[in-house]
């Protein structure tokens, strides 16, 4: 039986299992697993009579791996971790796997070189089966499709845009891809009138429902989606109706018992014959399982974001692997938009080079700047704080001033009027340190002292969902001066559509899930956009500093964006790509290969 692992004693390092022996020792002193990954190892170990500390080590590594974002771990590639470190040999490692307790009695799972825990093994093969049991041609009216195109054929809608919605059309699943301003939203927005048409061809019900992670994300699928239906005939307009947008946990029907489970579910599915999600790279393997057993399997439905996004907080990088699986195969649900229609043209030729990885590229944008895009070279922090004043300062007292004459809407658009972006919470490089300099700053500037946590004009974002005040994570707000002289903390963001238009306050001491947002995480950015984003790049040894992390980060400026930092910095973020193990893209390959070749041996038959 492996040596019980004790509570440690005061003054002990937490971070550090007390009672820990063998290989959970050694990873555990060199800081690759901490001791929660170690105490559940044990734990899992004992319960399974398992007592092959490399064993062990594979089910640490996999609590470890979930943690940082990974379904499972790949034993020929975990060892990039640390090098010098008394890892097992992999054939050996392998072949200890295979015939531990622990794997006969499903509490891990082994594929290959995968080590999964068995709930994240369970939840990939559920999400690829559901996946492709969707994967399907539907039949159109095609007389009522080709009027309806030559309809929705107004403004901005491209070739491209074009076919990739008479694809969606003709589906069961979509998945749509592309960067930001290649005409997502205004694919969906004619999308919603060619099926509300087809419905109306046959005779048939038409409801769909527009979703997204956040709330701010859902609010702004809900904004831009009305913008897109405005342009088109009045006809199809009433004809699509107002769309609703709710966050995932709203459309899915929180729980108060279960953080996990849903009031949707296989066996009381969702109502709508369409549903749109969008910002899917934000999206956990978790949440995409409960989403797909709720969607009704005659329904609809279209996934939508850019998979060179960062990948969500939760285990998973699931629309990447999505896009990664079907690729090349003949029956793909993926359609893939490439031009960008913007008028950005300095951000999008960053965004480009991103996207391709090329660090001298980026670099050379970067330097050659333009009126959208400014590089401010800094060697330090405190050469971020001089290149940071104007803008923060700036942008904080125009919250502030329209929040001191009661202004709400005035203050809240002031918010998204720029953005400081920082890859770290704590430390000199993250949002908690500026968020506290914002605010001296904002001292110095008006000579009024902030005495408490709220203060008029205390920008803030909404950290968690709270179904109880409706209010949702992402969603943003204010603290405004009442006409009584007491604070109210106005809340930007719609939930269905009844209260799109709708502005809600509340007490500051009813709000305690909410962060002040001076400055926010590039993370937490994401389903937002501002008119100036300032991405504040920490120093180049940083682990959060990613291709993925400064894409996003970029990518959520409208008109201009300024990077802050060294050249190290920036050619560190372009050269490191997130990595997540994950077998999801490689099961969705084996799977369709298999159906396409038995197809094909069919068809031969």
């Amino acid at each position: 039986m492996t040596q019980p692992i004790i509570e440690p004693w005061p003054g002990h390092d937490r971070r550090l299992a007390a009672g820990a022996a063998g290989l959970l020792e050694t990873f555990n002193e060199a800081g690759v697993l901490e001791a929660g990954d170690v105490h559940v190892a044990a734990r899992v170990g004992d319960l399974g009579g398992e007592t092959d500390e490399s064993v062990l080590l594979a089910v640490a590594l996999a609590v470890r791996g979930v943690r940082h974002g990974s379904v499972c771990i790949d034993i020929t590639t975990v060892p990039e971790l640390a090098g010098d470190l008394p890892w097992p040999d992999a054939v050996a490692w392998a072949a200890a796997l295979a015939a531990s307790p622990l794997v006969t009695a499903g509490a891990v799972r082994v594929e290959g070189t995968l080590v999964y825990l068995d709930r994240y093994h369970r939840l990939e093969s559920q999400v690829c089966d559901d996946l492709l049991a969707r994967v399907g041609a539907r039949e159109v009216d095609e007389r009522a499709l080709a009027a309806a195109l030559e309809r929705v054929q107004r403004g901005h809608f491209s070739a491209e845009q074009r076919t990739a919605t008479e694809r969606a059309c003709r589906q069961s699943t979509t998945v749509l891809t592309g960067g930001p301003g290649t005409g997502k939203t205004t694919t969906v927005a004619r999308l919603l009138v060619l099926l509300a048409d087809q419905a109306r061809a046959r005779g048939e019900r038409f409801t769909y429902v527009l979703a997204a992670p956040t709330g701010k994300a859902a609010t702004r699928l809900q904004e831009a989606v009305l913008g897109e239906l405005d342009g088109l005939d009045a006809a199809d307009r009433e004809l699509v109706g107002r769309p609703e947008s709710l966050t995932l946990h709203r459309l899915l029907g929180w729980r108060r018992d279960n953080a996990t489970r849903f009031v949707h579910h296989r066996t009381n599915r969702l109502k709508y014959d369409l549903v749109v999600v969008d910002e899917c790279s934000m999206v956990e393997l978790t949440m995409m399982g409960r989403l797909l057993e709720a969607v009704r399997p005659e329904a609809r439905l279209v996934l939508v974001g850019d998979r060179h996004q960062l990948t969500p907080v939760g285990a998973g990088a699931v629309l990447a692997d999505i896009v990664a699986g079907f690729e090349g195969s003949s029956s793909s649900p993926v359609v893939s938009l490439t031009t960008n229609h913007r008028s950005t043209e300095d951000i999008k030729a960053l965004a480009e080079a991103l996207r391709a990885g090329d660090a001298a590229d980026v670099v050379s944008v970067l330097r050659r700047g333009g009126r959208e895009v400014e590089f401010v070279e800094t060697a330090g922090v405190d050469d971020a704080a001089a290149a940071l004043h104007h803008d923060a300062v700036t942008a904080a007292l125009a919250v502030r001033v329209a929040a001191e004459r009661g202004d709400a809407a005035a203050a809240l658009d002031a918010l998204d009027g720029h953005r400081l972006l920082c890859a770290h919470r704590e430390g000199p490089y993250g949002v908690r340190h500026w968020n506290r300099q914002v605010e001296r700053w904002l001292v110095e500037r008006t000579e009024q002292p902030i005495y408490g946590e709220w203060y008029v004009g205390r920008p803030v974002l909404v950290t968690t969902n709270d179904y109880a005040l409706d209010v949702y994570n992402g969603e943003t707000g204010v603290a405004v001066a009442g006409g009584d002289g007491r604070l109210r903390v106005w809340i930007a963001g719609a939930s269905g559509a009844a209260d799109a238009d709708r502005l809600r306050d509340y007490a500051p001491g009813r709000l305690d899930a909410v962060d002040t947002m001076h400055a926010m995480t590039i993370h937490k950015s994401q389903g937002s956009q501002a008119e100036r984003v300032t991405v504040l790049l920490p120093d180049e040894t940083s682990r959060l500093l990613t291709r993925e992390l400064f894409y996003t980060a970029v990518t959520r400026a409208q008109q201009h964006v300024r990077v802050v930092g060294s050249e190290a910095s920036v050619r560190a973020a372009v050269r490191q790509q997130a990595q997540r193990a994950s077998g999801l893209a490689g099961r969705l390959a084996g799977a369709r290969t298999t159906d396409e070749r038995h197809g094909a041996e069919t068809r031969s038959g």
